[in-house]
């Protein structure tokens, strides 16, 4: 039995932050009842990259039911009303203010079911100047300064994924389960309201305080604002190598038994972390001097001789062939879709995912639990 057999979840949802949290919620045993519009979540039109769907929506629709409901009819509402009425959880995460326009207040169903546990998703909350201010992914990254500190020296650069929304999606599963969990003992639901702006000023903490103190971080990119050597550097024949030095000791067995440099530790240049990072062109030339002397099968037998942590800077074409990579096979509409596995490894307890639904293959809206309504 899965963990959240049992628990019904309705999820008014679209795009990717929402639906992040629901899949993840299907996984572990929850019916996920995705409720669209007569057209579907706009993601189902992303690209075409999955057997010619969408890779947004087959990556983080599976193992859900599509119910089509028209909440701009009287019909609609009152559908809605019915599953919510027999729900454990509401998922949403349409623009701020519609749930209440449709007559979905979270007063009004906290009220009325007071098991149920809510959980909405904005771009900036309930209150402040932005707070019905419409946001997406990108719009965040931009408005919190994320972009401001990732990428070169040439200007600021977009998370190469849509690193807002997955990261405000795994806050509300988080909070989802935390709210479940309470509620087996006090019989109470719960009225959760994640912010995607709250989200990335929270995990922005270490670059904010840095900057309040008058060291905002620079834009370096496959480098480390404050430890060195921590960066990219390339062997003779052409191929990029990361590595990482975390502490004194690992950075004298770099240049011992790496670079040949047994002597570099004396020099008071390199002598600590801190003088390092002062010196950080003369320390990346001293290593990448090194580097480039010998070949990629050379430097790589030398750093894992030497338990130094290192990294190939790869591209998705090698990821797709990478021997760490773990998949999951995912029936969809077109056929089934291979991809990368969810990360938490149950030992024992093998998973299987379901299906990614088409547009209304749940078309039965009489099939809910009895109402958990308080009068």
């Amino acid at each position: 039995m899965l963990p959240l057999e049992g628990i019904r979840v309705i999820a008014v949802e679209q795009a990717v932050a929402a639906p992040f949290c629901s899949s993840r919620l299907a996984d572990a045993g929850a019916e996920v009842i995705k409720v669209e519009r007569p057209e579907g979540d706009f993601a189902r039109g992303y690209d075409a990259a999955a057997r010619g769907q969408s890779s947004y929506f087959v990556w983080l629709n599976r193992g859900k039911q599509s119910v089509v409901v028209d909440l701009a009819s009287s019909e609609g509402r009152a559908a809605l009303e019915e599953l919510i009425a027999g729900a454990d959880v509401l998922l949403q995460n349409l623009k701020p203010g519609a749930m209440d326009k449709l007559g979905f207040s979270l007063e009004r169903l906290r009220k009325d079911y007071p098991a149920l546990i809510c959980c909405t998703i904005s771009g900036y909350g309930d209150e402040g100047p932005y707070a019905h201010r419409k946001a997406y992914d990108l719009l965040i990254q931009a408005e919190s300064g994320l972009a401001s500190i990732t990428g070169g020296p040439d200007g600021p650069s977009r998370v190469g994924l849509s690193i807002v929304d997955i990261a405000t999606g795994a806050t509300a599963h988080a909070s989802i389960l935390e709210a479940l969990f309470a509620r087996t003992r006090t019989g109470k639901g719960a009225d959760i309201r994640i912010s995607m702006f709250d989200v990335m000023a929270d995990w922005l903490t270490v670059p904010l305080l840095n900057s309040e103190d008058g060291k905002p971080p620079q834009r370096i990119g496959l480098a480390h604002p404050s430890i060195a050597p921590y960066g990219v550097f390339h062997s003779k024949d052409g191929k990029e190598i990361l590595i990482s030095i975390q502490s004194e000791r690992e950075w004298k067995k770099l240049c011992a038994d790496v670079l040949g440099r047994p002597d570099l530790p004396g020099d008071p240049r390199f002598a600590n972390m801190v003088e390092r990072v002062k010196n950080r062109a003369l320390t990346d030339k001293a290593v990448g001097d090194a580097f480039a002397s010998m070949t990629r099968d050379e430097l790589l037998a030398r750093l894992a001789d030497a338990d130094i942590a290192f990294a190939e800077v790869n591209t998705m074409a090698d990821l797709s062939h990478h021997p760490h990579l773990r998949r999951i096979a995912v029936d969809t509409p077109n056929g089934t879709v291979s991809y990368p596995a969810p990360a938490a490894i149950f030992v024992g307890e093998a998973r299987r995912y379901g299906a990614v639904p088409a547009i209304g293959d749940h078309r039965d809206l009489n099939e809910t639990p009895r109402a958990r309504k308080t009068s």
